[in-house]
């Protein structure tokens, strides 16, 4: 398995996580928890992945 780090800050605003993968343009999510945003992001990743195939 890949590891990845993601940029993450809280928008004061809504509340809710931001984040975004460096390593891959688009990869960004958001979640109401830090936990809630890692699945995104992964399912981003996965995504991503799929389509460079």
């Amino acid at each position: 398995m890949q590891t990845y780090t993601a940029v993450v800050e809280k928008c004061k605003d809504t509340g809710y996580y931001v984040g975004y993968i460096p390593d891959f343009t688009g990869a960004h999510s958001q979640g109401d928890t830090i936990e809630v945003l890692r699945q995104n992001l992964m399912e981003v990743i996965k995504m991503l992945l799929e389509d460079r195939n």
